[in-house]
């Protein structure tokens, strides 16, 4: 993986941010949504900000509720800048709850009184909203952003940097990528054994999660951006899980499904308690997204970050909707199940184990791509084009 040492990062502005990614901004109508256990408390008079708990919610009030009641909305040509809150989803890309509050603690629905009144949603929250956020805009006609976990170092870089300059590096990647057939990708373990994980691709276009969401047509980024990805038709072979507790296990994956995990070190009732799951519902275990970084970025100990890096890869199980895929939430036996949840393979994530080889097969021709967490010359001559 290639270290952003040398790399100068601008201060952030939210003024810079908003103009580049959602360009033209005159005349839209923007607001903020955060999210909380108990949205009502919390957000009235701004009660969660005497709460050192709330970090996240925090850097929405300071670096952009405070920001555009400065000045920045005039600025940009926009109006609003209300702040509201949700209940938080306690899951990946879960669909939101529609009872919102706003800073009154008067409560409020999402559907009739946020996405039909504001042209701009940004949503800065414990958990990802890209997900739902993606259908309603759709369905509702706003654009936004997603920036969960948001922190220092997130603010200071990923979300620092020119992402018309993003967006034009992932495009160069997604080239050297689109129309695989398939792609391998070869795990060494500590202990020397390689796993390989094979992903069908059957020639699909490449997507690119770039950042802009510039014109008037509904979109959400989800930030920060760069990031090449796939949604796997097949896929079968091995690779490593690192769990929350530290424990490892290998995952066996079948027809695109994770069918069982086995220990490596750790925790046997962590692998129990993954079976029991599997086996209760299966699509859980349904690979749903292969993704590569494009941005040269530090390490931010948040994966919606960290996963943009070059030279690192990621998996993701179950619901893909809002990638173009075909799961769909109501294919999961509970709601609570019907997640986006990224495996991220990175240095600092995964130490136990390492990327040593990710191939590309496309049109008869092999291309590696990241070798040692490192993107391949392949990869780099791309962007150097």
């Amino acid at each position: 993986m290639l270290h952003p040492e040398n790399r100068k990062f601008p201060p952030f502005s939210v003024s810079n941010l908003m103009s580049t990614v959602f360009d033209p901004t005159d005349g839209c109508r923007v607001c903020i949504l955060i999210d909380f256990d108990e949205p009502q408390k919390w957000i009235k008079d701004f009660a969660f900000l005497e709460n050192s708990e709330f970090s996240v919610q925090r850097k929405a009030y300071e670096n952009f509720y405070q920001r555009f009641k400065e000045g920045v909305m005039d600025e940009l040509g926009m109006s609003g800048g209300e702040m509201f809150s949700y209940y938080c989803t306690h899951g990946s890309n879960l669909d939101l709850r529609d009872a919102c509050f706003d800073t009154y603690g008067k409560q409020l629905s999402l559907d009739k009184d946020i996405y039909t009144h504001y042209d701009i949603v940004l949503c800065v929250s414990t958990w990802s909203a890209t997900a739902p956020l993606t259908a309603k805009c759709k369905e509702y006609g706003f654009r936004g952003a997603t920036m969960h976990g948001m922190n220092d170092i997130i603010l200071n870089s990923g979300l620092a940097v020119d992402y018309n300059e993003v967006s034009a590096d992932a495009e160069k990647v997604r080239k050297a990528m689109t129309n695989a057939d398939s792609i391998e990708i070869d795990f060494t373990l500590e202990d020397g054994r390689v796993l390989t994980a094979w992903l069908g691709l059957d020639q699909q276009d490449a997507q690119k999660s770039h950042g802009l969401c510039t014109g008037r047509t509904p979109d959400i980024a989800n930030l920060p951006a760069g990031e090449v990805y796939f949604v796997p038709c097949d896929a079968h072979g091995e690779f490593p899980m690192k769990y929350e507790d530290g424990t490892l296990g290998v995952l066996t994956v079948v027809d695109r499904n994770i069918i069982k995990s086995t220990l490596i070190e750790g925790k046997q009732s962590t692998i129990d308690e993954h079976n029991a799951r599997l086996a209760d519902d299966p699509m859980t275990g349904t690979l749903g997204e292969l993704g590569f970084g494009t941005q040269v970025l530090p390490v931010s100990y948040q994966d919606i970050q960290d996963e943009k890096v070059l030279g690192t890869c990621h998996l993701a199980t179950g619901r893909d909707d809002h990638l173009g895929g075909d799961i769909v939430p109501e294919m999961f036996k509970k709601h609570e199940n019907s997640t986006h949840d990224d495996i991220l393979f990175a240095p600092h994530k995964t130490p136990n184990f390492n990327v040593s080889e990710v191939r590309m097969q496309r049109g008869g021709k092999e291309e590696i791509i990241i070798e040692n967490f490192r993107p391949s010359e392949y990869i780099m001559n791309a962007l150097r084009s």
